[in-house]
């Protein structure tokens, strides 16, 4: 009998135990309920949303796991929320693990029991597009809700993996500032402050880089630290959340066109699936969207494509409102659009997505296993192998290195040398090239070749000119390789030729320590010595010492000159330069067998720049943010920002150097301000203009740089049969003027300070319709002629405009000088082979 009420207690025990737990998944907290407002009402601060997040993470332990994958710039949280069943949670490292086997990026088998597939939902990239981290969290909400049978039966087929704020510090500075901003009561009229968000905007991050163009490139800490996890899993989908115009509707799904080559016939096949999901939802409540306009799958870094080249389904879901739209707006149809739609809209494509990756969840880890397969056996694309020169290059091929293998891109070096038949990327054409045993080779027949193809690609085919961004990107321009791409196999080795590292020794009897002027990590060793107080010259034309040859730009960092650091100059120098894997050779002589000696005026002394960068209403966030982040993040010299609207009161002569980012200057630099520029300039300041800022000097008085005159030969006195256009193709008839990010090969005068480190030609990406004419007076140090673009498109009408132009050019004014960058070597700061070439702009000109 006792046992019997021993057991009868059990039970008793168990029940209302159970009763417990389930009453205690009743009690979850909804978002309104947690943070105190309805979600719609206002704009949920950053840490209000890591907090929410955090707390269901508690509540669902069995359901649901967070984890702080990084920080930002300004040390905010980085999360990734992981949901799925009890079952898939209990296995969730064995799901993962399987994954990554199935793909071949891990050795070994699959093991355990039905795979589900793995669902990665980005939200709230662009910081003031940021109703997707409002929607996220009732999405959150519903997934891990016990009565929602739907979603329920969708976590057993799937692992959800969402990050609820991808820009945490671009969407703090647009909740900061609305949140001061708005009425008490919202104002709908588009012109109400609160609907006219200041300069910078929230949606860059903290160096206003756009992170949804750095997929790929992966120059930005936030970039960095989701790629390492994302890596890690390799979902089978992702979806990506924005926001448009005011006006627009909702567009999901399927993309525009182009579609790049490289995605497959599943791929596309699941853009129409997905779009029917989204359709069920959206016809349903009757709301507007729209498909296939817009938004294409052409530029390899944005949240839909790099994911689609690693073999996902990915997708751009885009609701209208953006950083405009507050709370709500007046419409220009005369309607309003609220906060809580928006929300409604991105809820109900977050819940779309999960349920069609569900209910398709067998079929997609299928072609998903079929796209790792086809990489090994039958890449895409039409070439093979990627052959780059090392000797002498080491400082690029480090660079790159470094970035296949945070894109898990595999390589090896030549097992001996050799020629074939392959695109030569220096010259453009297709022909015999010579290889060296140790060159660096990369296979396509690897698992991530379809990524390595479009990236290295020499052209992409553009299926349509109507595109939403560059049209060039090939790795080998950017960052300024001497190499080929071939049809057929290299032999190679795929372990790293034994190479020890570099330990330079001190010489305490040396004359001076030599370094070549190569690359980058040359120009972050020469901004290291400059603020250890290291006093460094260079060389302004070629020498040989020691059966040694030096090209122009050569560092040479002799004792005399630095007897006031004593005994730890040595220890400054060399320890420097193996900090930065810089080679450096040491003289007992200043004496050369040809050139100058060191004490000839053409050995130049490097003054340590004291260095200016304009900032604030009118300048480009992104121009500005990408000479910032070079300086802070990249070489490690520190730069003064000044704000345009107190540009007038600067004392210049406390500066050496002035950098004009792309902007609109006409106010900034009135009459009076710009005087005062030439003045400072003559006086022997160095004013760097860039892009648009070039522009603006252009035709003013002392400024060289020339716009090209209007061509007039073929005026017309009236309209004639070709101008007849059809309505229909007008977006068609406006890019035939426009270039849309193509690379051109710029002959450089490397002879001049400006073109140090570089050959006879420079891969330049073009971002203009036009370029200034030749200066007369002036060093004209790179310019197109009348060469076609090595890749990319550009527009009928914008061809002519591009020939003999100026891309880069030095003006001499009084004593100081103004240099010409009508590209932007910077750009996105992935163009690694324009970075020494800005240096050279900062350091060397002028001296």
């Amino acid at each position: 009998m006792l046992k019997f009420y021993v057991k009868l207690a059990l039970c008793w025990a168990m029940l209302l135990s159970g009763m417990s737990a389930a009453q205690a998944q009743t009690a979850l907290q909804t978002p309104e309920q947690f943070l105190g407002y309805r979600l719609g009402d206002q704009f949920t601060y950053h840490g209000r949303l890591v907090d929410y997040v955090r707390y269901l993470a508690s509540q669902n332990p069995t359901k649901m796991q967070v984890q702080t994958y990084g920080q930002t710039y300004e040390k905010r949280p980085l999360l990734l929320a992981t949901i799925s069943s009890p079952a898939n949670m209990q296995r969730l490292e064995e799901i993962r693990t399987n994954n990554l086997k199935s793909t071949g990026l891990m050795s070994g088998q699959p093991t355990g029991g039905k795979q589900p597939a793995i669902v990665w939902l980005s939200y709230n990239i662009h910081g003031n597009e940021s109703v997707s981290s409002e929607a996220v969290l009732q999405v959150l909400y519903d997934l891990l809700d016990p009565k929602n049978a739907q979603t329920q039966k969708w976590l057993e087929n799937t692992v959800v993996m969402i990050d609820p704020c991808v820009n945490p510090d671009g969407r703090e500075r647009y909740t900061q500032w609305y949140n001061r901003a708005r009425n008490q009561n919202p104002n709908a009229s588009p012109w109400a402050w609160e609907h006219n968000e200041p300069w910078p905007g929230g949606r860059p991050n903290h160096y206003y880089f756009d992170l949804n163009r750095d997929w790929a490139w992966q120059t930005q800490t936030e970039s960095k630290q989701r790629a390492v996890v994302y890596n890690q899993w390799m979902p089978q989908l992702h979806a990506d959340f924005h926001e448009q115009g005011v006006d627009n509707p909702y567009y999901f799904a399927p993309s525009a066109k182009p579609y790049h080559d490289a995605i497959t016939p599943w791929q596309r096949e699941f853009q129409g699936i997905i779009g029917d999901y989204n359709r069920k939802y959206f016809d349903k409540n009757n709301w507007l969207y729209f498909t296939r306009e817009n938004f294409d799958l052409f530029y390899p870094s944005y949240g839909d494509t790099w994911p689609t080249y690693q073999g996902a389904i990915a997708m751009t879901y885009e609701q209208g409102g953006s950083g405009r739209a507050g709370v709500v707006i007046q419409k220009s149809d005369g309607d309003s659009l609220t906060l809580s739609q928006r929300i409604a809209h991105h809820h109900a494509a977050s819940l779309a997505t999960v349920e069609a990756i569900s209910d398709k969840s067998d079929q997609v880890i299928k072609e998903f296993k079929r796209f790792y397969s086809d990489a090994l056996d039958k890449p895409y694309g039409q070439y093979r192998s990627y052959v780059f020169k090392v000797k002498g290059e080491e400082g690029r091929i480090k660079d790159l290195t470094e970035y296949l293998d945070r894109q898990q891109i595999r390589y090896g070096y030549a097992k001996s040398g050799g020629s074939s038949k392959g695109f030569n990327y220096g010259t453009g054409k297709t022909e015999s090239v010579k290889y060296e045993g140790g060159d660096l080779v990369i296979s396509a027949y690897q698992p991530k070749s379809t990524l390595l193809n479009v990236l290295f690609e020499p052209t992409a085919r553009l299926e349509d000119s109507v595109t939403y961004d560059i049209t060039a990107w090939s790795l080998p321009y950017a960052y300024g390789l001497k190499g080929a791409a071939f049809t057929g196999r290299i032999s190679m080795n795929e372990a790293k030729p034994a190479a020890a590292a570099i330990t330079n020794t001190t010489v305490p009897a040396a004359y001076a320590y030599i370094a070549r002027w190569n690359g980058v990590q040359d120009l972050k060793f020469l901004a290291s010595l400059l603020k250890s107080k290291v006093r460094v010259r260079y060389s302004e034309v070629p020498f040989e010492q020691n059966k040694e040859t030096y090209a122009p730009g050569t560092l040479i960092i002799t004792r005399t000159g630095n007897e006031g650091l004593g005994a730890k100059f040595d220890q400054i120098v060399t320890r420097a330069a193996d900090s930065l894997g810089v080679k450096l050779a040491s003289t007992t002589s200043g004496f050369v067998s040809s050139g100058s000696d060191f004490g000839s005026r053409n050995i130049r002394y490097v003054k340590a720049p004291r260095v200016a960068l304009m900032t604030g209403e009118g300048v480009s966030a992104y121009g500005f943010g990408e000479i910032w982040h070079y300086f802070e993040q990249q070489i490690g010299y520190p730069v003064t920002v000044l704000g345009a609207d107190y540009f007038a009161s600067v004392p210049l002569h406390e500066f050496d150097v002035l950098i004009l980012p792309t902007g609109s200057y006409g106010r900034i630099l009135d009459e009076r301000n710009l005087t005062k520029v030439k003045d400072w300039v003559r006086a022997g300041g160095k004013l760097i203009a860039m892009e648009s800022a070039v522009t603006f000097l252009a035709d003013k008085p002392d400024f060289a740089v020339k716009k090209k005159a209007a061509d007039t030969t073929n005026a017309k006195k009236g309209a004639t049969e070709e101008d007849l256009k059809k309505y229909a193709n007008r977006e068609r008839e406006s890019i035939s003027e426009e270039v849309q990010g193509s690379v051109f090969r710029v002959n450089l005068d490397n002879t001049h300070p400006l073109a140090f480190g570089y050959g006879t030609t420079y891969p330049a990406l073009i971002r203009t319709n036009t370029l200034p004419q030749f200066m007369k007076d002036a060093w004209n140090v790179g310019v197109v002629k009348k060469e076609a673009p090595a890749t990319g498109f550009v527009g009928s009408k914008a061809s002519s405009n591009l020939q003999n132009g100026l891309v880069l050019g030095v003006q001499d004014l009084g004593r100081g000088s103004v240099v010409y960058l009508v590209d932007n070597p910077l750009f996105r700061a992935f163009w690694q082979g324009g970075k020494l070439l800005f240096g050279n702009a900062v350091f060397l000109v002028g001296q």
